[in-house]
């Protein structure tokens, strides 16, 4: 059944028809990944990346449309912000950890968003991206809930910003393990810092499986990334509304 829909187009079965096959199929697709990632833990089965890769493949093969897909699995981006909020749990529980640690934390979060502006802006003004694209990057590096508050105040096309955000979590994840291999960081502090301000929900996700502590410095650090860049969004979008039109 689901392959004979999967290979007609979408008027034979109808939008909504479609739409709630590929509800089901990226469900069970990312209940397939997690499991096969818990039998082989190789940065390359991660669910983020092998289950976006096929479902893209299945949708361009079967001729459907973006509004069709995302019709119904438009509930899933929406749980994005209540499993954002859940980080802030173990935060809580390990409140002691960020008065110890309070200003390594504020350095690290300021000098991460100067970093992924700047870099971004530098990316954007090289590359002579359309000021659509350009916008949407500058919000990369903080969370999905926070980038999509931050890209409406900047005129940003929220899809661009998802797809951007998403993109820049898998790449930190990947890359990140191996920073941790050239240059070994011993404190957990670091290790969690790493992974929460440049790949802010994955790479939480990724510091979990590296430790508790690293996976409450990574929560911390992408909360506190993502609320002061939704507070500096008007400066950002004044700054940069000449530059990119």
């Amino acid at each position: 059944m689901l392959a004979s829909i999967l290979s007609s187009p979408v008027s034979a079965f109808g939008p909504q028809a479609i739409a709630a096959v590929c509800f089901a199929l990226t469900i069970a697709l990312y209940a397939a990944g997690k499991r096969l990632y818990a039998r082989f833990s190789r940065p390359w089965l991660t669910p983020l990346v092998v289950v976006p890769a096929l479902l893209a493949t299945l949708v361009v093969i079967a001729h459907v449309p973006y509004a069709v897909y995302f019709a119904d699995t438009r509930w899933l981006m929406w749980l994005l912000g209540p499993a954002t909020v859940a980080f802030a749990v173990p935060i809580y529980e390990y409140r002691e950890l960020m008065k110890r640690h309070w200003l390594s934390l504020a350095a690290g979060v300021s000098v991460g968003i100067v970093v992924a502006v700047s870099g971004s802006f530098a990316l954007a003004k090289l590359l002579h991206l359309a000021p659509d694209v350009a916008r949407s990057l500058l919000t990369r590096s903080v969370s999905t809930p926070f980038a999509l508050a931050v890209s409406d105040e900047i005129h940003a096309p929220r899809q661009l910003t998802a797809l951007f955000v998403i993109a820049t979590g898998v790449c930190g994840m990947l890359l990140g393990e191996f920073v941790l291999a050239l240059m070994p960081l011993r404190t957990r502090l670091a290790r969690g810092a790493l992974f929460g301000a440049a790949a802010h929900a994955v790479g939480t996700a990724k510091a979990r499986e590296l430790g508790s502590e690293e996976g409450v410095i990574a929560s911390l650090t992408m909360m506190i990334a993502g609320v002061v860049m939704v507070l500096i969004a008007p400066l950002i979008g004044s700054l940069l509304g000449g530059a990119f039109g």
